[in-house]
């Protein structure tokens, strides 16, 4: 009996961050309040009842989709500060800038950041989104050994990446919009 009640945990410890993936794809196309359990089943090609055995509701399957997209951000962090042509704070704050403008090019995970903004009023998932910002933010500053200011720049950089890509300013001509786009590359 004890191994029957063994391969159930590892199949659910398995298809966890496959529920989890599917969320973050269906709250990222439709936002917290616009994705359903069912929608995330859906995509997840199993039923909803095996879901809500995986995760208490939809409040946790959202903060199991926001902890892996801040998991690959953090993968993409690592992997352009390996990259960075020498290891000093400015250049691999630069590398780790054009890891994520990359990722980001997908907008997948861009769009679930911007829905978990949207709904971080609600106690858990704001503590989910604080946590995975402190993430980044505490990685970016130990992997670079830059200063306070430096890290700051860079995480407002990211944000103004956000806003420059969901509001789809690069190439616009307005002059206001050459402005704030001015400097910056995405990947197209």
């Amino acid at each position: 009996m004890s191994s029957t009640r063994s391969s159930v945990l590892s199949t659910a410890d398995a298809r966890r961050p496959l529920v989890a993936a599917a969320a973050l794809t269906e709250f990222a196309r439709g936002g917290y309040h616009g994705t359903t359990v069912a929608d995330v089943a859906r995509e997840a090609k199993i039923s909803p009842a095996y879901v809500f055995k995986l995760y208490s509701g939809k409040e946790a399957l959202f903060i199991a989709a926001l902890e892996a997209c801040f998991e690959a951000i953090l993968v993409a962090l690592a992997e352009g500060a390996d990259a960075a042509p020498d290891q000093s704070a400015g250049s691999t704050l630069e590398a780790m800038g054009d890891a994520y403008a990359h990722l980001i090019s997908d907008r997948t995970l861009l769009m679930l950041q911007v829905h978990a903004q949207s709904v971080a009023d609600i106690p858990e998932i704001g503590a989910a989104l604080r946590s995975g910002l402190g993430r980044v933010t505490s990685f970016a500053k130990t992997r670079s050994g830059g200063s306070d200011a430096e890290v700051q720049r860079f995480i407002a950089f990211g944000q103004l990446c956000h806003l420059i890509v969901t509001t789809q300013l690069d190439g616009r001509p307005e002059d206001w919009a050459q402005l704030l786009t001015h400097g910056i590359r995405h990947p197209d």
